[in-house]
């Protein structure tokens, strides 16, 4: 009796990955998948379900990833916090966000996927939904500096929403334009010099400083 050939999910994921790379999820086609892999339609369906499984078994620990980050600080008690962590949590501090970045660096296809291709697929609005996580988490970080006197200026929830999807859009436009790390790196700490919370949200000079 002859073994599965274990090789061939791996081979279908491989595929998969270049074609929705190249076309998008809607425009990528099975049959394609299965001919760059060197399978069958047949051998596909023993293992998936069809195109959107495969998508997601690719980007899936990509995202809860992400979405673990998210959950956890959505469940922190930030009265425990120092201030100087307060305030990261907002602030675009770029040795703040390096680690992340590098994270995401070194899954950019997938994250790639996630942001650019996956419109037709259960993520088909992650743009917004992801915006609307982190505008969550700015908002508390926020709501916890303006209760200890830090942040001075009053901004509503909907106006940060609006400022939290244009910090969103400056941080995965870079992966969008192929940027190499080095230059994701200094694009961290001019998006540090160009967006001033510190401004926006009334925090006193020095407060945050690094």
């Amino acid at each position: 009796m002859s073994l599965p050939d274990k090789s061939i999910d791996e081979r279908l994921m491989k595929s998969a990955k270049e074609v929705f790379l190249d076309k998008g999820f809607e425009m990528a086609q099975l049959s394609e998948i299965c001919q760059k892999a060197g399978v069958t339609t047949g051998a596909l369906y023993k293992r998936f379900d069809g195109k959107e499984e495969l998508f997601y078994k690719i980007v899936s620990d990509t995202i809860e990833t992400m979405e673990s980050y998210v959950s956890r600080i959505e469940t922190d008690d930030l009265s425990i916090y120092s201030d100087q962590e307060i305030f990261d949590g907002f602030h675009m501090n770029p040795e703040y966000n390096m680690g992340w970045l590098k994270y995401l660096y070194d899954h950019k296809d997938d994250f790639i996927l996630l942001i650019k291709c996956s419109h037709g697929t259960r993520y088909t609005d992650f743009h917004s939904e992801w915006s609307e996580k982190l505008n969550k988490i700015h908002y508390k970080f926020y709501q916890e500096a303006k209760r200890r006197g830090l942040a001075t200026k009053k901004i509503t929830e909907k106006e940060m929403n609006v400022l939290t999807t244009a910090v969103w859009t400056l941080f995965y436009k870079p992966f969008i334009l192929e940027f190499s790390w080095n230059e994701i790196k200094n694009n961290a700490y001019i998006l540090s010099d160009f967006i001033n919370w510190n401004e926006v949200l009334g925090i006193k000079k020095g407060v945050c400083d690094d």
